[in-house]
């Protein structure tokens, strides 16, 4: 059997057709066509608040036509075709909720999903505030959450006319509600005094 192919992390135009093909011990995203390496494994802070904030979704949306994911789930953003080689976007969101059936298929899901949550880790923070804010807002993502663990802290971008408006910085004590899931609403208080 042939050895998958290494990718050339120096070039710069990878589609989700050449990251298919890649055998890798560490987990990767693409955007715009870039190789961007994952941090290490998350840690426990990490995994249980997106455990929890999973939990609570996936359960508001029981019996209604969105759907959560968490990763790993490959999001891919294509800007022109739907077509692997011509997909140059590909990332790992730590959850996501998706209300358009249409965009899931068998390898994840392949446009913009309705809602993004991404938790920083110490390794991801230039990444998800830089990279994937752009990508995410050029793809049509509604509602980007940014969570900083450490800080207990909620930041959510909100897509009006196509461009991202932040919400002020939510903390413990507030209750932060989604504009996109209606009905949704978090209790920072409680949810972040489980984390301990």
């Amino acid at each position: 059997m042939p050895k998958a192919e290494e990718p050339d992390f120096a070039y710069q135009n990878h589609s989700y057709a050449d990251y298919l093909k890649w055998d890798l011990d560490e987990m990767v995203e693409l955007i715009k066509g870039r190789i961007f390496k994952m941090s290490p494994g998350p840690n426990r802070l990490h995994q249980k608040i997106s455990g929890y904030l999973f939990y609570a979704f996936f359960n508001h949306l029981k019996n209604k036509p969105c759907e959560t994911y968490a990763a790993p789930f490959d999001v891919r953003l294509p800007r022109h075709s739907k077509k692997n080689e011509e997909i140059y976007t590909v990332v790992q969101p730590d959850i996501c909720v998706i209300c358009d059936p249409l965009k899931l298929d068998d390898a994840g899901c392949v446009g913009a999903p309705d809602l993004i949550v991404e938790i920083l880790s110490p390794g991801n923070n230039r990444k998800e505030l830089a990279n994937k804010y752009e990508v995410y807002e050029e793809s049509g993502v509604k509602e980007y959450w940014i969570i900083h663990p450490i800080e207990q802290t909620i930041l959510i971008y909100s897509l009006i006319n196509g461009k991202f408006h932040p919400s002020r910085l939510f903390t413990s004590g507030d209750a932060v509600e989604s504009n996109v899931i209606k009905g949704f609403r978090l209790n920072l208080e409680s949810f972040f005094k489980n984390m301990d």
